[in-house]
């Protein structure tokens, strides 16, 4: 397997950890982080009941290609950490690892993603020439409309290893 790359980002919001972590693990929330040019939309009937183990069907395109996506809940952790974990998709490897934790009057959000395509060397050059990108605009939209929903008072960084 490709090394995986990872995009790390951490962002400040002034609103308290229980009512963060309450957002983000409503699942229905993932569709008003994500652009719109994606296409996204959750397949699995809601609510969905999240917990370690709990399985997401979503529909969603890139440049215009209708893919499936599935993904489980590996880890969950309440109030502090969730990790979703690709099981079909587009990516050889798609782990995002969030993190939540109370600093400064509000919650400090960390997310770490690890991620690889398949088929090698081609793969990586399909990185390099559009996947990166696209992977830093989706994580820039997700921290814009976060500090659009909890008023971020800009206390953030991101990082595209």
């Amino acid at each position: 397997m490709n090394s995986p790359f990872t995009l790390e980002q951490e962002q400040w919001v002034p609103q308290p950890l229980d009512e963060i972590f309450k957002f983000f693990s409503d699942a229905k929330n993932l569709e008003a982080l994500t652009p719109s040019w994606m296409g996204f939309h959750i397949l699995t009937p809601q609510p969905i009941e999240i917990a370690a183990g709990t399985v997401i069907d979503y529909r969603l395109g890139w440049h215009g290609i209708p893919l499936r996506w599935k993904t489980e809940i590996a880890v969950w952790e309440p109030p502090v950490c969730f990790v979703d974990l690709q099981l079909k998709g587009p990516y050889r490897l798609w782990r995002h690892t969030h993190r939540f934790q109370a600093a400064a009057g509000g919650t400090q959000i960390l997310d770490s993603l690890e991620y690889s395509l398949p088929f090698g060397i081609l793969g990586r050059l399909v990185h390099a020439l559009s996947v990166r990108k696209n992977v830093e605009e989706i994580f820039e939209y997700r921290r814009q409309r976060i500090c659009d929903l909890f008023g971020s008072a800009g206390k953030t960084g991101t990082r595209l290893l």
